[in-house]
């Protein structure tokens, strides 16, 4: 139980850190005349896209962080940033075919563009989530390192 408990503390901690690198990232980009274009043909309004962006990036750092700490012996590499950006990727993969695609399809006119861009977006946010939170890894977790005789 107790165990349980911790785990859902760290969880927590590192899904802040990584949804407000993902909304800071998405703030950036959002600040562009590309961007700009994007929200204009997917008719998004800027305020409460800032918002929905805060709580997906929370969302996704949830996942990425419960599977980091539930499964980081299981993952390839030994670094904790690479682990939470290859799990970061596995999200960008899932999020570019349910929600990326049929968004395009169905608001858009100039589907492939607005594809392309949606995708580049989420290119550069998802991964940061994952650097944010694999960069706060090793505080949160206390990794426990064998002492050396």
């Amino acid at each position: 139980m107790i165990k349980s408990k911790e785990i859902w503390r760290k969880t927590a901690i590192l899904a802040i850190a990584g949804g407000l690198a993902f909304w800071v990232v998405n703030f950036a980009i959002s600040r562009t005349p590309i961007a700009a274009e994007y929200r204009a043909a997917l008719s998004i309004s800027y305020f409460p896209m800032l918002l929905e962006a805060l709580l997906g990036g929370l969302m996704i750092g949830f996942c990425v962080s419960y599977f980091l700490l539930r499964f980081f012996d299981k993952i390839p590499t030994r670094n904790p940033i690479l682990k939470s950006v290859i799990l970061s990727f596995i999200i960008l993969i899932v999020v570019t075919i349910s929600i990326g695609g049929p968004s395009s399809f169905l608001a858009t006119g100039n589907v492939l563009r607005y594809f392309l861009i949606g995708t580049m977006i989420n290119v550069i946010r998802i991964p940061a989530l994952g650097i944010g939170i694999g960069c706060l890894y090793d505080k949160v977790a206390k990794r426990a390192m064998p002492f050396s005789r």
